[in-house]
């Protein structure tokens, strides 16, 4: 088994893999620009060159990648003897380069989906529209992250009998460390966890806590005076949530930072509430030179399964999957009302103790598990071996 993740390979979303049967021989396709530390991730890995390797680091270098499409080099002997390769997502360069390649060597080919925005054609670039025709020519079984992305794959075109719900999972025993023994924080701590990107929306999460510690919403005693912020991830928004923190008079109540992944149980042990503020970007923007791109909603939100087995109260927007991940497990705003998180927060997990925690629903926990993950990965690759090979038309290639 060989799995290909393009240059953003992680090893939250290695867990499942890693706990695969030992009949799996499973390893994969790591780039030398791959943006993340996958060296804890437990899979075998096997080291490859793409046309960006050979590209100048930075702006320059992505834009050239992306008109020059950016493939596999010289890999032809790492896929002989494979039965199946596990890429991700239809319209990206790696799924293509890939199914391209099937014909000549015959293995099968598993798409795992986190899409959940049918857009077909007619809202993808021109590169994106071939990939997307390769990729659907050529995959033998799409694994859809949640129901939301399998609705989205039956509206692109993809036969019932070729889709499975396969959920992803977490370690969530490492993550009960922070809900079993952890001591009470003194303080309220609200923890906003993902990638720094205007669209995980930290910014509506910085302008409810100013609402509270303003006094547009009303707490009991100093919860307000003593309330902090912890913002955890890295990315280009980074310098303007500190900015807007800082004119929003609460720059000294937000820490704002990145850890390795190992630590995150222990930030969520001093939490008393967790934060997913996610914004879709379905209002779309102009491409230039291109057709408008409706291109995101939140796909599954991992850090919510995490929350969910740390005990966190979780206070949620309802973008994208979400509900179908949490359930009735959160409480849900809409996106972008920063005045009804306030709320949600000031009514729910402030006006408890510090720390308080919830018991999370245990079989919600157990499927979002890694190794519940593994089991649905085994089962759709055992469905897939039993198929004959999807023959690629030669047109693709």
């Amino acid at each position: 088994m060989l799995l290909a993740r393009g240059h953003h390979a992680t090893q939250w979303g290695l867990q499942p893999s890693a706990r695969l049967p030992a009949r799996y021989d499973v390893r994969l396709l790591l780039t030398r620009r791959n943006a993340y530390d996958v060296s804890r991730a437990g899979v075998a890995t096997v080291d490859v060159r793409t046309l960006r390797d050979r590209l100048p680091r930075g702006i320059p270098g992505d834009l050239a990648a992306i008109a020059l499409r950016d493939r596999y080099l010289n890999i032809d002997e790492h896929l002989q003897g494979v039965d199946i390769v596990h890429s991700e997502e239809l319209s990206l360069w790696f799924s293509a380069d890939l199914a391209r390649r099937k014909r000549h060597f015959g293995y099968r080919l598993v798409i795992t989906v986190w899409e959940t925005i049918p857009m077909l054609d007619a809202y993808r670039n021109a590169h994106a529209r071939r990939y997307r025709r390769r990729t659907l020519e050529a995959a033998d079984l799409y694994l859809a992250t949640t129901e939301r992305a399998a609705r989205a794959l039956r509206l692109e075109g993809v036969p019932e009998d070729r889709i499975s719900v396969a959920y992803p999972g977490v370690d969530v025993d490492r993550f009960a460390l922070a809900r079993d023994g952890a001591p009470s924080p003194e303080a309220h701590v609200v923890i906003s966890p993902g990638r720094l990107e205007w669209q995980k929306g930290h910014h509506d999460v910085l302008r409810a806590i100013a609402a509270i510690k303003r006094g547009l919403i009303i707490t009991e005693g100093e919860v307000a005076e003593r309330l902090r912020l912890l913002i955890v991830g890295n990315g280009p928004e980074e310098d303007r949530l500190r900015r807007h923190a800082a004119e929003l008079g609460i720059g000294d109540a937000v820490e704002i930072k990145s850890v390795p992944y190992e630590e995150m149980p222990s930030l969520y042990a001093r939490a008393s509430a967790m934060v997913l503020a996610s914004l879709p970007s379905s209002a779309c923007a102009l491409h230039p030179g291109d057709i408008p791109r409706c291109f995101w909603e939140e796909q599954f939100g991992l850090v919510l399964v995490e929350g969910l087995a740390a005990g966190l109260p979780l206070i949620v927007s309802d973008s994208g999957a979400i509900p179908e991940v949490v359930g009735d497990s959160a409480d849900l705003f809409a996106p972008g009302d920063w005045m009804g998180l306030a709320r949600r927060l000031a009514e729910g997990p402030l006006a408890q103790p510090p720390g308080t925690r919830r018991d999370p629903p245990p079989g919600r926990v157990r499927m979002f598990s890694s190794e519940a993950a593994s089991e649905r990965i085994a089962e759709g690759y055992e469905r897939v071996l039993e198929l004959a090979p999807r023959e690629v038309p030669t047109s693709s290639l």
